[in-house]
Order: C-alpha cells, then sequence, then structure tokens
C-alpha cells in the first residue's frame, strides 16, 4: 500500500461527474465523426441499424480511450487532477495501458452492478472499488502541493 491515503468514495464521484463534462465534449465530437462518416443523412425516424452500432462502438471506444490513457500516462484524468486523487500500482507509479484498460472494463461491469462495486470500497479495508482490486491498482489520494 502507498504512503499516501486512499481517496474516500466522495471524491472518487467528484471527480467522476467532473470527468462526466469532459466526456460529454469528447461524445459529441465522436457523434459529429460518426454522422459525417454516414454523410450526415441519418433521418432519425428511419435510422440504419449499422449507424447504431457503429456509433454506441465509438462512444465505449472513446470513453475507454480517455481513461486508459489518462490513468496509464500519469495517473489522473482531468477530473482526478481537480480533485488530487491518482491511481497507482503495487509500484505507487501509474498502471500499464492494458491494466488501465482492464481496469476501465471492470469499472463498468461496477457501474453496471448498480454501483456496487464502487460502494465496495466503504467495505474494503484499503477502500478499493472492485475495479482497483481487479487491476491490483488503487486510488490514492494526493497530498495539496
Amino acid at each position: 500500500m502507498s504512503a499516501t491515503p486512499p481517496a474516500s468514495l466522495w471524491r472518487r464521484l467528484a471527480a467522476a461527474s467532473y470527468d462526466l463534462l469532459v466526456l460529454v465534449a469528447v461524445w459529441m465530437l465522436v457523434a459529429a465523426l460518426v454522422l459525417a462518416a454516414f454523410h450526415g443523412d441519418v433521418d432519425v425516424a428511419h435510422q440504419p441499424p449499422l449507424y447504431h452500432a457503429v456509433l454506441q462502438a465509438a462512444l465505449l471506444a472513446a470513453t475507454a480511450l480517455y481513461f486508459a490513457i489518462s490513468w496509464s500516462r500519469g495517473g489522473q484524468t482531468i477530473g482526478m487532477r481537480a480533485w488530487r486523487v491518482r491511481v497507482v500500482g503495487g509500484d505507487g507509479r501509474p498502471p500499464s495501458f492494458l491494466r488501465a484498460l482492464a481496469r476501465f472494463g471492470v469499472a463498468i461491469a461496477s457501474t453496471l452492478a448498480a454501483g456496487l462495486g464502487f460502494a465496495w470500497c466503504l467495505v474494503d479495508r484499503e477502500r478499493r472499488a472492485w475495479h482497483d482490486i481487479a487491476s491490483a491498482t488503487s486510488l490514492v489520494h494526493m497530498p495539496p502541493r
């Protein structure tokens, strides 16, 4: 365990709410690009199934890349920087890209399980959520500079 204290659930949620704002902008850009790929010719009442599949896959990929790249290249997303939390591995360094991607995948499952994976940090001695445990990472609260 790192010398820095684990991040609380409220800090995790506060950082996630900031990241949601960033993601909305990313999603709008991705949706615009997918719409452009379909020549901007999608009728709301008669959208082709392929459009939905491509849009959903692109949104999921963009979200996964946002988190995995941020976590592996410094341990923080934009929201995590604002709330002074960082993802670290057992050695105190940011996780690898693949470990960060696995962390994201389990975080999705944590969310889909009615948030129980996140709430798990309330009962875990080290305040780890399911995705922290699965990826051998932890979220720590950084001291002010």
